[in-house]
């Protein structure tokens, strides 16, 4: 695999990831503002969020790259 591929799984495995992890934790407001939407997260924490998906995508990612590597399964054949 090269740097460049790697780099592409890899940030497809991140926003696969991140889209799963985003709607976790999100409560709406107990009194919304008006104007503001109705379902809108109270604190989305979206920095701790993609902290989190960033940890579980390189475990993801070297998973992948040790199963490929070494032929148990081959996306050439």
């Amino acid at each position: 695999m090269g740097i460049v591929s790697g780099i592409v799984i890899f940030i497809i495995i991140w926003w696969l990831v991140f889209f799963i992890v985003l709607p976790h934790g999100n409560r709406p407001p107990e009194h919304v503002e008006v104007g503001h939407a109705d379902s809108a997260p109270e604190r989305p924490r979206l920095w701790r969020k993609a902290a989190i998906t960033t940890g579980v995508s390189i475990v993801l990612f070297v998973a992948y790259y040790f199963i490929q590597d070494s032929g148990w399964i081959s996306f050439r054949t």
